[in-house]
């Protein structure tokens, strides 16, 4: 008997339980208890969502068998269709795109539930031992994790193979074969088919002592974690650009950690933000930390980049990395005026008179500062110390050819007129 009750009783207030449907032997067992479960038990509203990859022929049948488990449990069902982005792993672009989608689709505290097992676990264990994973990555999967606004939960993990499957033939469910999950050429199936059954036949208990294994690797990252956390709390100092809201750290606080504390303080920082690098790839760390102070080093990652300026790192994605438009006419400053991959301006004060127009930075500018002339816009950011990424994308307002003031920066402004930067804000969507 399988007791999803006492697994699930954290999240009971949730306002929905979705199941990730695949049809396959997991996801419909899954669903098939919770159904029962819910004409014993006051639960919140079910409802499954399959995720079409479009990867085979054979998936375009697979929404209609879900609908029909579906209708016959009552339960509401949405397919959502995905486009995997081409790369080196199918396998690793359809996960994306799933759990992409899943995301999207979880409203606010809503749960995800999935039908991984056991043998899963220990599958997943084998497979990055194999790959050279880390800790964190040998940590295997979560029983829960945050996802979108909402919570992944695996509450079949601790249970076996032969025990999903004894329960699918003892109620007569139907599911799903995928033809694909017999190909060998991919490297879990390989796993699964080839290796797991030679390993299963010499230790009986290989699934359950691997799955101890990650539960073991989770538990020691956990501890990483908490040391992760009391070592950014120090080097999350307040500067005086924190109106630019983006993550930033003290680089100098983290100089004083060993590179093994370096580096775990960064996975967690960065695991919130982008998929983490290998471990060929951390070399870009060591060349962003120890570059020379009038450097403009930075370091790419899958889903941004990071930084250094003025002894500080800063990650910067979404719209700080698209250039902005060169010029857009403001034709009425006595409102705001929207710019391209830019975020916003203002205008406060006595509003100048004439043509005006925002553009960026192109070299050679001069402003004429009261009390001290016409003076050199680089030479003035210099002393504001204005982080070099930020100084590309900082509007400058001009009245035809002349130059009048410079967004957020109170004292680079001709007149009695200050101009405001509402900075572009979808870099900061965590992940």
């Amino acid at each position: 008997m399988i007791d999803l009750y006492s697994r699930l009783t954290p999240w009971l207030n949730a306002p929905a339980w979705c199941v990730a449907l695949s049809g396959g032997l997991d996801s419909t067992v899954l669903l098939h208890l919770l159904a029962q479960l819910s004409h014993k038990r006051p639960l919140p509203p079910i409802r499954a969502i399959h995720i079409h990859h479009g990867l085979q022929a054979a998936a375009d049948a697979w929404p209609a068998h879900c609908q029909r488990l579906c209708d016959d449990l009552g339960v509401e069902l949405r397919v959502i269709h995905v486009q995997v982005a081409p790369g080196a792993s199918l396998e690793q672009g359809a996960r994306e795109a799933r759990y992409g989608a899943f995301a999207k689709a979880l409203l606010a505290g809503e749960v995800l539930l999935t039908g991984q097992h056991r043998e899963d676990q220990a599958e997943t264990l084998l497979f990055r031992l194999l790959r050279g994973a880390g800790l964190r990555g040998l940590g295997a999967m979560p029983g829960q994790r945050p996802l979108g606004q909402g919570v992944l939960v695996r509450p079949l993990l601790d249970v076996a193979r032969r025990d999903v499957q004894a329960y699918a033939e003892e109620h007569g469910l139907a599911w799903i074969k995928d033809p694909s999950n017999s190909d060998t050429h991919y490297a879990r199936n390989f796993l699964r088919h080839q290796v797991f059954p030679a390993l299963l036949q010499r230790w009986p208990q290989a699934a359950q002592s691997l799955a101890r294994s990650a539960e073991h690797l989770g538990e020691a990252q956990g501890l990483l974690d908490e040391v992760a956390r009391e070592d950014l709390a120090r080097a999350t100092t307040s500067s005086r650009f924190d109106w630019l809201g983006l993550a930033s750290l003290d680089l100098d606080v983290l100089r004083e950690l060993s590179p093994a504390r370096q580096r775990n303080a960064l996975q967690y920082w960065l695991a919130q933000r982008t998929r983490l690098p290998d471990t060929r790839h951390w070399a870009g760390w060591e060349s962003l930390r120890d570059a020379a102070s009038d450097g403009r080093p930075l370091w790419g990652l899958t889903d941004g980049e990071l930084h250094r300026s003025n002894e500080r790192i800063w990650w910067l994605a979404g719209d700080w990395l698209r250039v902005p438009v060169g010029h857009q006419v403001w034709a009425d400053p006595a409102e705001s005026l929207k710019l391209a991959h830019n975020g916003s301006v203002t205008l406060s004060g006595t509003l100048p008179q004439g043509p005006l127009h925002i553009a960026y930075r192109q070299g050679g500018e001069r402003l004429s500062i009261s009390g001290r002339g016409q003076r050199d816009l680089k030479r003035l950011l210099n002393e504001l110390q204005v982080p070099q990424f930020v100084r590309t994308r900082l509007p400058l307002l001009y009245c035809g050819e002349q130059l009048l003031a410079v967004a957020n920066l109170p004292g680079l402004s001709q007149g009695d007129w200050q101009l405001h930067w509402c900075v572009p804000t979808s870099a900061q969507g965590l992940r």
